[in-house]
């Protein structure tokens, strides 16, 4: 991280562009992302002086309020930041609208990105199923958008072009671009490309939108993998990921380009924290996002905790073990035990 800072790309040095007595936001995510949120602040307190006012705002975007518990930030940290901004998207009282953008979507932001001199936004870029990556400008909005206009913007992951590992020419992802338009100076961001095992493999910082992009080009590599389509795919992944169906979608998704027509995607996500918003769940993430990428004919079984009359409510079937699911759908079996991070390619 460290040398990132000193070199960053399309913008001066962190500390070259703060001064004693400035405001400075600094975004972290919340805790479904499992991210080093507190070796990234670390890397960008020590660039920031003493005398420099810091915050810390908490990108919970569309998820509920963060508690600062569940960051997992050090307590010899506490002392540094002057306040926490706990981001609840349905707000009002706490957001601002700052623009439209040309594809026509409201932006609100949490005024406390307004009242700064500065907006530091930390992440890690991994694939993102609609906004073809993770981090960079996300970190602000959605990650401090209000929930409503987020949901706006999330329309466009039905147009071509919204699809994992896709930078330029993802309507998506140029719509939160536009964000940046908005703000009174632009943000400096640090982010971090981790490999499958979570390990840091490179760190980028600077401008929002270059420093996303060299980010990525070090990212796809890692991440990218090709197969045979199959007739069953069987998909899973490792912690906040697997905690609710709202999240586990995201395995689906990854999942799509590998399903034959007629196949079956088999999600295994225990779900401890239940389905999420059901109308979100079942319209804005599947009906929109997901079953345009699956082909015409196709199931989705899953195994977890939850109860077969809240599976019933879902787009998926219920099945009550994987021995289970696979019983019924005869055939070659592909196993994706990572599925939510991948950029999946058919073999034709």
């Amino acid at each position: 991280m460290d040398s990132a800072l000193d070199r960053p790309i399309g913008s001066g040095r962190l500390e070259d562009r703060v001064r004693g007595g400035m405001r400075v936001v600094v975004v972290v995510s919340d805790s479904t992302r499992a991210e080093p949120r507190d070796a990234m602040l670390r890397a960008v307190l020590s660039r920031l002086p003493d005398s420099t006012s810091v915050r810390v705002a908490v990108a919970s975007g569309t998820h509920r309020a963060c508690p600062v518990d569940e960051l997992g930030i050090g307590d010899d940290l506490l002392p540094r930041i002057d306040g926490w901004i706990l981001h609840d998207g349905a707000d009002a009282g706490a957001l601002v609208l700052v623009g439209t953008t040309r594809r026509g979507t409201p932006v609100t932001l949490n005024r406390a990105v307004l009242d700064a001199d500065l907006v530091v936004a930390t992440g890690c870029i991994i694939p993102h199923y609609f906004a073809g990556y993770g981090a960079g400008i996300k970190s602000i909005f959605p990650g401090l958008g209000g929930s409503r206009e987020v949901r706006i913007n999330h329309e466009l992951k039905s147009l071509p072009g919204a699809r994992a590992g896709v930078v330029d020419g993802n309507p998506c992802r140029e719509d939160l671009e536009e964000v940046v338009d908005f703000l009174a100076a632009p943000p400096f961001i640090l982010n971090l490309v981790l490999d499958d095992e979570g390990a840091a493999r490179a760190a980028v910082a600077g401008d929002v939108k270059a420093a996303l992009r060299a980010g990525a080009a070090l990212c796809a590599p890692l991440y990218t993998v090709r197969a045979a389509r199959s007739r069953c795919v069987v998909v899973s992944g490792r912690g906040p990921i697997t905690a609710s169906l709202y999240q586990a979608s995201k395995l689906v998704a990854a999942a799509a380009p590998l399903v034959e027509d007629g196949g079956t995607v088999v999600v295994v996500a225990e779900c401890w924290l239940g389905t999420g918003p059901l109308d979100v769940v079942n319209r804005g993430i599947f009906e929109i996002g997901i079953r345009p990428r699956l082909p015409e004919q196709h199931q989705v079984l899953l195994v977890s905790s939850l109860a077969p009359e809240v599976v019933a409510a879902t787009y998926c079937r219920y099945s009550p073990s994987l021995a289970d699911a696979l019983a019924s759908t005869p055939g070659p079996v592909l196993v994706l035990p990572r599925a939510g991070s991948l950029l999946c390619e058919a073999m034709e």
